[in-house]
This record gives C-alpha cells, structure tokens and sequence, in this order.
C-alpha cells in the first residue's frame, strides 16, 4: 500500500520501498518511490530506487531519465553511475556502460560490483591491464568485512561522520586491523588531520610492508604534510614492489616532478603514455610537466588528447585556457559550453569548464557572458569548499598582537645567519612569478618554487588542533629558545637542497602567503631577504577571482572574500613595517611594467647582486615555472594586461565595498 510521502515519514517510507526491491515487488517499489518524490522530488535515496526498481523491470529509458534527474542533484554519487552502466550493459552498449562504471569508481572506489563488471568488460575487450587493475580491486574489496566495506562506501559518498564512528568501533573489537586503520587514517585526511594519518599508515607500513595500498596512501600524506623528499623515496620503494604497476609510476613520477627532477618525470610519463595513449589523466598530468618546462605545443596537444579521450575533462579544458595564451575556436566554445550545461557533468568537471568559459569569451570581449562564466565557477568552487573567511582573519590578527617588537628583540642574534633566501611575498597573480624569473634569470639566483617549508614549520608549531579550537601559534613563539629558532632555520636550509639544483650561491621561495609568517621568518633566518609583490587591489583581486588555482588559495573563489584577505594582508604588512623597519622590499607590479630597469636595478640593489643584463632579457631565460604565469613570464612585458579589470568594473562593486575607498583605489 503507498504510503503518503512527506517530512515525517521519508525515511519510512524509504525503507518500505527498499523492502519492496529486496523481495522483488518492483512495481510497489516504484510507486512508494514516486509518492516520495512528489513532495521531495531532489531525494536521492528515493531517486536511486525509482531507478533502480524501473531498470529490474526493463524500463531503462526511464531509468536511465532518473538517473539523469539524480546526477543533477549530485553527480558525485557514485552509485548512480553504477546504475548507469548496469542499464548500458543491459542494453549492449558496452563502451559507454565502461566509461559509466569508471565513473562509478572514480566517485566511490568502494563498489565491488562495478569493479568486477569492469574486470569482465576489459577482460572481453582484450584489454589486459585495466582488466587486471580492476579484478585486483573486486578481489582486495571482497575481501574486506561488511563493515569496513561499508566504512570505504560512506567515505566516498561524503557521510564522513557516520565512517569515522563505524571504523572507530571495529577498531575497538579488532586492534590492529590495517585495513582499517588505513580507512581512519583516510578519514583524518578528509579532517585535515594529517599528523593521525602519517602516523596510522606509517603503523600499516611497519605491521604490513607488503601492503601495497597502505603505503600507497602513505606516499599521499606524505605529499600533504609538504615532506616530498621522502614522499620521493617512499614512492621510488612503492614502484620496486610491483614493476610496471602503472599507478605506481605515474606516483613515482609526480613525486620526481614535486622535487624538479624534470628529466626523470618526463621519461615515465612518456612510457606510460606509450602503453594508454588514450588515458585522459595521464595526458593531463604529462602536459602539466611539459607547460613546467617551457613546452608549449607539445602541452596543448596533450591537454587536447585529454578532452578528446574525455569530452567532459573540464580540467583539460582549464590547462588550456590557464596558458594564459592559448585562443579557444568557436567549436570549443560550443563543447565547452554543452558539456558545462549538461546534468551528469560532475562538479569539479563544470567549474573547471566555467573557468575556461571566463577566460575564452574575456579574449573575445563578451565580458558580460565572461563574468557570468567566472561568477558560476567561484561560486560552485566556493561551496565545495566550505571556506571560512573568519579564520584567516584571526590568523592574521594574532600575528599583528603577538610578533611584537619585543618578541623580535628576544630573539635578536639568533636564528641560522644564512643568506642563502630570498623570499617573494604577496598576494597569488600580484606579480611575483615575474619578479622570480628576473631574479633567477641571474647567474647568482635559482629560482625554485613555492616551496611549503615555512607553513610546514608553522603547522608543527600549532601542533595538532580541533577545527576551531584557539590556535597555539603564534602564542607559543615566546616559548622557544635561541637554539629552537637557530635549529628551524638550519633545518630549512637542509631540508629546501632537494630544490637547489644549479649550485648558484642565492635561491629564491615564491610561496606568496609566507607574508603571514614574516616575524617567524626574521626569527630563523635574519639574513634571508623578504621582497612584497604588490599590485594594485582591484587588478590584484580580479585576477584572484578568475583563476582556478590547482589547491590551496580558498579566499580568492568569492570578490567579498578575496576583498577581505587583501585588506588583511595590507595591515599585516603595514604592521611587518613597523616592527622590522627597512626588513622587507615592496615592489609594485605597475611600476615594474612601467619602468622595467629602475625596478630591476632596485631589486639586485636589495639583494646585494650586481646588475646583470639577463634579468631584464628574463623573458629569454629556459627554467622551469610551476604557476599560473608560466606562459606570460616567458614573453616581454606588455602594459595591456595591467588594467583588465576595468573591463568588469561594472560587476564588482562587492569587492570595491569590501576593500573600502582607499584601498580600492590604489
């Protein structure tokens, strides 16, 4: 009998359904599903069973029209495109039922039934190494006890909260379960809680060394917690486990290309791409490392050997347009805008396309529908993320109250008196990669990369926290001793060789929100120099606002937010001013595209390096760039690029309130 759907029997009625399908009345099934959705019709456990109860009776084009109707609703739910790929395969369409089960198991690597359907479907197709790599998956899931299956499954469906409380309890009961203290420690990962995870997997190592899956993790903390030297050899161990693994070279060579080892990285992408030319991210993740290194072309046709494998890659799409260079034709126009309109589009696909929309239809001056492209993909990228502007604030507040002159003069004379650094600060697209390329365009200066050791010695020193609790650092800095800070500054030296390929006496960390860190800087490394890249707040922020940034960066997906974190790195500065005068080197980005020389001739004064005429050829120097200028730091500098957001103006009066009169207009 149907039972009415409404706020206080939905879960009942739900379960009624459920019961209808285990015992196969799939027509009573059905009917309680759509009473469900006639009063909740975005429900996506009512959905999933309509579609699934219309499928076991044959009606995959209906099927198949919910499904669509719940991709919408969440397109990450990975048991939708399970249910996809079953009504494909049901129907013969083999191809497109393969690419829906991988998409099942991108969004949930944990459904036992869409990796054994997989194994089959390549196994028939003659394709040996998925077909392996996906019946090894089937047989490591099957074997797993119900309730750590179920842990993996609400981990990547997002119930988070329900997976730690399941794990936690059949820890309990089982002690050292390394499978599922591998889950735990992929739920802290989610908590940001990477001490417990580095510590939970390097157990899984020790009690199982066999355990390819548990130090596969363990190489991905590694990477989290910014210690890539040994994420490196960790890797480098993982890959003489299992030769020819593919997932474990493409791991080796990321972790080669984290360390600048450029060579070794290309020669693994290049082998694996010579075996699955047709692996979208392989092809992505190869034309990365060639736009690293200079090499344009042949990135491009990479990107678009991506799209072309994968036609909803929105992230191809965005390599594309993050070239800064590259010019979209009308037909990648019209795909770009099909696939970003289209409800099984997964999330991070469609802002990935809205960002390359932006860019495409900025070049050419559609500004209106360029804004609205911009505008959709920080808004979705903004709810993905959850960002608190609030904590930065606090943050930055802290360092302004607790670095005070006096803490600064306590530590006076310690510290490593190294002035091997040179720190560029700043705010992301103010000007710094081109401020780096004119510096390690000269014969004294490498530059490197935004390298994470000075937020990883922050990280160490607030030591592990709840989300939301106080923080101990800054606090805490008072606490230490000559010896601790000399200690921290010798361990940066050491531990940034790995980066330091060319032996030359200076080299440079582009990491631009060090400027937080600037009193402990000074503390560890008094003889380091310290250059702000500023740009003016309306260009500066724009920029911000129409850049996908890789990771990290959360404040720039919004013009109220990214508005507010200029604000409070204006103070900030204004206070590193104050307490360390004449410390740090402000250079703004319009007087260096203005007058280029007196610039250049300002910064090596700073530096204390003789003018070298290469460092204004810098556009001519080969090295390789990791960020978004890449491509523009290799040409001339044009004045055009100065004042492009003028061309928004109209829209941005959310981030001229926030920065205030005054700030706006510098």
């Amino acid at each position: 009998m149907l039972a009415e759907a409404s706020s206080d029997n939905i879960d009942a009625n739900l379960r009624e359904a459920r019961s209808h399908l285990q015992n196969a009345r799939l027509a009573e099934a059905e009917a309680v599903c759509v009473g469900i959705l006639k009063n909740a019709s975005d429900n996506i456990d009512a959905l999933y069973t309509l579609a699934v109860a219309q499928r076991m009776q044959r009606q995959v084009p209906a099927a198949l029209a919910t499904l669509d109707k719940l991709i919408a609703v969440d397109s990450g739910y990975g048991r939708a495109w399970q249910e996809r790929g079953h009504c494909f395969r049901d129907t013969g369409r083999v191809e497109e039922a393969v690419a829906a089960y991988q998409r099942a198991v991108t969004h949930n690597g944990a459904l036992v039934a869409s990796w054994r359907i997989l194994s089959e479907l390549h196994d028939k197709a003659g394709r040996e190494g998925p077909a392996n790599f996906a019946h090894a998956q089937y047989t490591h899931l099957s074997a797993l006890p119900p309730e750590l299956l179920s842990v993996a499954s609400f981990i990547q469906e997002g119930r988070i909260y329900k997976a730690e409380q399941l794990c936690r309890a059949f820890l309990q009961r089982n002690g050292h379960h390394v499978e599922a203290m591998r889950l735990l420690a992929d739920i802290g990962m989610k908590f940001n809680a990477y001490d417990e995870a580095e510590f939970l997997l390097e157990s899984c190592k020790i009690l199982e060394p066999e355990n390819v899956s548990a130090h596969f993790d363990y190489v991905k903390v590694l990477r989290k917690r910014q210690k890539f030297e040994l994420a490196l050899s960790e890797a480098s161990e993982l890959r003489a486990k299992e030769p020819g693994n593919p997932e474990f070279e493409m791991l080796y060579a990321n972790e080669n290309l984290a360390v600048g080892n450029f060579d070794e990285a290309m020669l693994i992408y290049e082998a694996l791409l010579g075996s699955m030319p047709n692996n979208p991210g392989i092809n992505l993740t190869y034309g990365h490392a060639l736009k690293t290194v200079g090499r344009q072309n042949e990135a491009i046709s990479a990107y678009r050997r991506a799209y072309q494998v994968r036609p909803d890659c929105g992230d191809a799409y965005w390599s594309l347009a993050n070239l800064k260079t590259y010019q979209f034709d009308d037909i990648e126009i019209a795909q770009m805008r099909d696939r970003q309109a289209s409800p099984i589009t997964a999330l991070d696909d469609r802002y990935h396309l809205c960002f390359a929309l932006g860019k495409a239809l900025e070049d050419r001056r559609d500004y209106d529908a360029s804004f609205e492209y911009y505008e959709l993909g920080n808004r979705l990228k903004r709810e993905e993320l959850k960002y608190n502007p609030s904590r930065l604030t606090n943050e930055m507040r802290l360092q302004r109250e607790l670095v005070t002159p006096e803490l600064l003069e306590k530590f006076s004379g310690a510290g490593c008196t190294a002035a091997d650094p040179i720190f560029i600060v700043g705010l992301p697209r103010a000007g710094s990669t081109l401020l780096e390329q004119i510096l390690a365009s000269h014969s004294q200066v490498e530059g490197t990369m935004e390298l994470p050791n000075i937020f990883a010695l922050a990280f160490r020193l607030d030591r592990q926290r709840v989300v939301g609790e106080e923080p101990e650092y800054p606090a805490n800095l008072v606490d230490l001793t000559h010896e601790d800070v000399t200690r921290f500054g010798e361990e940066f030296i050491r531990d940034t060789q790995v980066y330091r390929k060319g032996g030359t006496p200076f080299f440079i960390d582009k990491m631009p929100n060090n400027f937080r860190h600037i009193g402990l800087i000074n503390m560890i490394l008094p003889n380091a120099k310290i250059i702000d890249a500023r740009r003016g707040a309306m260009g500066c922020c724009f920029s911000g606002f129409k850049q996908l940034f890789a990771e990290g960066q959360e404040f720039t997906y919004g013009l109220e937010e990214i508005g507010q974190y200029y604000a409070d790195y204006v103070q900030l500065m204004d206070h590193w001013d104050n307490v360390l005068p004449g410390k740090i080197l402000r250079v703004r980005y319009e007087e260096v595209v203005a007058d280029l020389e007196t610039q250049v001739r300002r910064l090596l004064d700073y530096c204390g390096l003789p003018f070298e005429e290469a460092c204004l050829n810098f556009h001519q120097t080969e090295r390789a760039v990791r960020t978004a200028s890449s491509e523009q730091v290799r040409q001339p500098i044009f004045k055009s690029g100065v004042d492009q957001w003028e061309n928004f103006s109209d829209f941005l009066d959310p981030l001229r309130t926030k920065l205030g009169p005054e700030l706006a207009a510098t």
